[in-house]
Order: C-alpha cells, then structure tokens, then sequence
C-alpha cells in the first residue's frame, strides 16, 4: 500500500526514514477524518520509532472486497457478518512494507479501488463486522505489546473503542480546503482524474457515511492535532513530541530520511 489513504502531504511513499535512536515502548492512537494525512503519518511516526504499525482501515475494506466477492446483498447485515466471519485476514505491521492478504491472496491494491472505496462504509456500519475486527485488532496491538514492542495504530475509533487504553491518543483534523487538496493529489498520483472540488465533495460523503457507523470525535483525553498548515515531518515530528511527553519514547535522538 503506497499512497496515503487518507490524504497524502505530497508524498506517495514510504522514504526509508531509518531509526537512528529512540524507540516506541507504547501504543500510539490515531484518529481522525477522511484527508489529515493520519496513514503517512502513522507509517513515517512507526518507522522512525522502531515500531509496528496497523491500518485497521484496511481490515474494513478488505471484509467489503470478501463481501462484494461473494455478491451478498450489501443490506443484509447477517450475510456480511457471516462473510466476515469467515474471511481468513492477515495484515502486516511492518511500516516499510504494510501488506493485506484475504484467504491467503494479496488484496492491497484492490481494497483501494472505487467499488470497495464505495461499499465500505455500508459494511463497517455492521455491528457484528466491527466485533470481530475490533477482537483482531486487540489481539494484534496485544501480542506486539506483549513483547516489548510498539505499535501505531490508526482508524477512526481507536483511541475511543480499539485501544482506550493507549499511552497516546491523538485526534488529528485539518480544512476542509486541505483535506481536499490531499485527496485530490492522491487521486492524481494513482491515475484517476480529480480536482479539488471533486475531491471535496469525496471527502463530504466520505465524513457523512462514516458518520453513521461510529462518531467521529476524540478521546475525552485525545490531544487534538490541526494539520492544516504542516507537512508530513512537521506532523510527525509533533507526535514524537507527544510521545516523548507522555513517557513511551525511549529516546528523542534525529532520526535521518
């Protein structure tokens, strides 16, 4: 997965930022709206820290892929669940190398495409969906906790439902001027024509679909981070900043890339 899913600051990939010191010993919560950049900088934030990293956005979309698959009645929600239920899902946590797999075949590009992008949000609206995903997603935060490790973990209900208990909650929110321009840049850089105003309009949809399957809000103790005027290093230099104040960041050494 190449491309910031929820919008892009300008960069399409991962650029090999390599740990020169400092180490994630906690969970890191990201949530926030379609557009503030959270995937990039959950990715570039885990990479820099030595940490793993889990996009619970793509676990959503690959249940929808598993349901279109099966052409269900997307209103169904007991076929869903049932398709849910029994779709085989792995999903790495290497922030250099993020990958997807539904039973057993990779599926990160095709998760991406306008039919799952459309379909998602009357999937993730399931509440049977979401329970199973949300048990994945605890079991996988639990065993890279459980040793040692790291984790930055994105969504869109983390820091509310998948991990309360996070070291760091951050809300992260940006214009809606901006957060169309993003969009807009990703769609360009994967080949699909789009303007800012179509993007936005994207966008809209997007905020009022996901709206209704779970509140789009923070954490009572989230730290809500604007990204409006930041670029990705800005953004991802605030949340280390986080991190070291809340005492899950070993060190504050540069990290280079």
């Amino acid at each position: 997965m190449d491309a910031d899913r929820d919008g892009d600051f300008g960069t399409n990939r991962h650029e090999g930022a390599r740990v020169t010191g400092g180490r994630l010993c906690g969970v890191v919560a990201l949530d926030g709206p379609s557009g503030t950049g959270k995937s990039s900088a959950a990715r570039r934030l885990a990479g820099q820290l030595a940490a793993r990293y889990l996009d619970t956005g793509a676990m959503y979309r690959a249940v929808t892929l598993a349901a279109l698959r099966a052409a269900v009645d997307l209103t169904d929600g007991n076929a869903i669940a049932e398709v849910a239920a029994a779709a085989a899902l792995e999903i790495g946590t290497d922030p250099g190398a993020p990958v997807i797999r539904l039973d057993g075949q990779d599926v990160a590009a095709e998760i991406r495409g306008a039919e799952v992008t459309g379909a998602v949000s009357a999937v993730a609206s399931v509440p049977e969906v979401r329970a199973v995903l949300i048990a994945q997603q605890r079991d996988i935060i639990a065993s890279v906790t459980g040793t040692g490790d790291g984790i930055v973990v994105e969504g869109r209900d983390i820091g509310t439902v998948v991990a309360p208990d996070a070291g760091l909650k951050v809300y992260l929110t940006a214009s809606a001027e901006a957060r169309a321009k993003r969009r807009s840049r990703q769609d360009s850089a994967a080949g699909r024509t789009s303007t800012p105003d179509q993007a936005r309009v994207a966008v809209d949809r997007r905020d009022s679909l996901d709206t209704r399957t779970t509140p789009l809000r923070p954490a009572g103790d989230a730290v809500e981070l604007d990204t409006t005027d930041l670029d990705l290093a800005g953004v991802v230099a605030e949340l280390r900043s986080l991190a070291r104040s809340r005492g899950i960041c070993t060190s504050n050494s540069a990290v280079s890339g």
